[in-house]
C-alpha cells in the first residue's frame, strides 16, 4: 500500500455558508513536522493546520502516529530519552520549539488517555496548576475551582465532597477532573489523548457533550480510536497511517467522501 504525504490544506467552506472560515484563525501549524525515536522515524513531513476554536480529531491504526504527533503539540515528547523534531509548529505564528516549556504548556493543556488524578483531594487537583503557575491568590482559588469544575460539567456532582480524595470517584468523574484540573489555568488549546478509551458508554457521552461546550471557549484536539466518536465531535479529521498524515478535511467529507483510497479502506473497516 503507498501512501502520500500531503501538503499544505486549507478548509473548503461548506455548502451552506459562503465564507465559512472569516472567523476561524489558525491556531497551531505544524510544516514538514518530523519525529524520531532513535533512528526510527515516527513522523513523515506533517504539514497540517489546526482551527482556533474548532474540534480537530485525529484517528488511524494504532502505532500510526497520531498519539506521537499530539504530544509534540505541547513538547510532552520531550520526556521522552532519545528523540528529536525535525521541522516547525507555531502557536499564533510563533515557534513553539523555541518557547519556554512552562509558559508553553500553560497555553497547551494535555489530558491522557487514562485518568491520573493525584493522591489528593478533589479540590487541590483542580488548584494544582493555579498553584504551581501563581495564577491565584487564596481567595480567587476557590472562584477557579469552582468555575474549572463547571466547565467541566462536574460541579454538581463533587460540590458537597470538594475536601475528598479524588481516587473516590468514578472512573468518568476522574476523567471530567483531570479536564477540570487542565481548565484551570485557562489553555488556549486543550489536547486530549484518547480520553474515552477506559470508559463506558455513559462516562463516553459525558465527555463528548463537554467538548462541545467546551469547544467555543477553547481549541481542541482529540486523538481517538474511535470513529464513531470522531463523526459526532469533530468539525475537521486526519487519517494518519504509518507515520503519515493521509488526508485532512471537514469530518462529513472525510466521512462521507474521503479523497484517498486509504482513507475510505480504513473507515469501511477493510483495514486497522
Amino acid at each position: 500500500m503507498t501512501t502520500v504525504t500531503p501538503t499544505m490544506f486549507t478548509p473548503a467552506p461548506p455548502a451552506n455558508e459562503s465564507k465559512p472560515q472569516e472567523h476561524s484563525e489558525i491556531k497551531i501549524r505544524t510544516e514538514d513536522l518530523s519525529f524520531y525515536y532513535g533512528s526510527f522515524k515516527a513522523l513523515h513531513e506533517i504539514t497540517l493546520e489546526i482551527l482556533e476554536r474548532r474540534i480537530t480529531a485525529l484517528i488511524g491504526p494504532s502505532g500510526c502516529g497520531k498519539s506521537t504527533f499530539l504530544r509534540a503539540l505541547n513538547r510532552i515528547s520531550e520526556t521522552i530519552r532519545n528523540t528529536h523534531i525535525e521541522g516547525r509548529i507555531t502557536l499564533d505564528d510563533a515557534d513553539i520549539l523555541k518557547m519556554d516549556v512552562t509558559a508553553l504548556r500553560r497555553r497547551v493543556g494535555m489530558v491522557f488517555q487514562r485518568p491520573n488524578p493525584f493522591p489528593k483531594s478533589i479540590f487541590d487537583n483542580v488548584a494544582y496548576g493555579v498553584r504551581v503557575n501563581g495564577l491565584g491568590d487564596r481567595g480567587s482559588l476557590k472562584e477557579i475551582v469552582e468555575r474549572s469544575l463547571h466547565r467541566a460539567a462536574l460541579w454538581d456532582e463533587v460540590k458537597d465532597k470538594l475536601h475528598h480524595s479524588a481516587l473516590e470517584l468514578s472512573g468518568g468523574q476522574q476523567q471530567r477532573l483531570c479536564i477540570a484540573r487542565a481548565l484551570a489555568i485557562d489553555p488556549e488549546v486543550l489536547l486530549l489523548d484518547e480520553p474515552c478509551s477506559a470508559l463506558d458508554p455513559i462516562a463516553t457521552a459525558k465527555i463528548e457533550d463537554l467538548l462541545f461546550n467546551l469547544k467555543d471557549q477553547c481549541t481542541i484536539v482529540i486523538v481517538t480510536h474511535n470513529m464513531q466518536q470522531a463523526a459526532r465531535v469533530a468539525d475537521f479529521t486526519g487519517f494518519f497511517l504509518m507515520g503519515r498524515l493521509i488526508e485532512f478535511d471537514r469530518t462529513e467529507v472525510m466521512f462521507k467522501k474521503p479523497s484517498k483510497k486509504e482513507t475510505e479502506d480504513y473507515i469501511t473497516g477493510r483495514f486497522g
